[in-house]
């Protein structure tokens, strides 16, 4: 399980420019995105197996135009129950709130790729810790229990 492709935006609504690294921040997201904020849908995920299956219904897509920011590959977002924690390269951890959103209106996106899989196959997440992630870095389901056991081991500052 790893990150293939990590976005952000200026703009709600539009897909993500493609950036090599990017600063994850406790309790607001990707630094300089525009979903960024104080709310429990800080972070989007998608994988890269739902961008194909999208190719290969005649779309023309890549990581970043559903507007998410982080691409995956190697694990099914849809089996991962809301709660469940991952980390992020070497230190941030996200947990995982709803998986996909209710669209009210068809979005830049669905007029420019022509569909909008994000309801259907994205989720969002929580930044509980903040670190730098990087394209190819793993992904890792984390057992609450042990980073709790975990952070008392380290200190209060960890």
């Amino acid at each position: 399980m790893k990150i293939v492709s990590i976005g952000r935006s200026k703009s709600k609504g539009t897909r993500k420019t493609a950036i090599e690294e990017a600063v994850l921040v406790a309790d607001s997201g990707l630094e300089g995105d525009a979903h960024a904020g104080p709310h429990h849908r800080q972070v989007s995920f998608l994988a890269m197996e739902s961008i194909r299956k999208a190719r290969a219904m005649g779309l023309d897509v890549s990581p970043g135009d559903f507007a998410e920011n982080v691409t995956t590959e190697g694990i099914d977002w849809m089996d991962i129950p809301v709660g469940t924690l991952v980390r992020l390269g070497d230190a941030a951890i996200v947990e995982i709130s709803p998986i996909g959103k209710e669209c009210h209106r068809k979005c830049a996106i669905y007029y420019q790729a022509g569909d909008c899989i994000m309801p259907r196959e994205g989720l969002f997440g929580r930044v509980l810790r903040g670190g730098t992630i990087r394209c190819g870095d793993p992904i890792v389901i984390v057992d609450r229990e042990t980073l709790v056991h975990r952070r008392d081991a380290d200190g209060p500052n960890s």
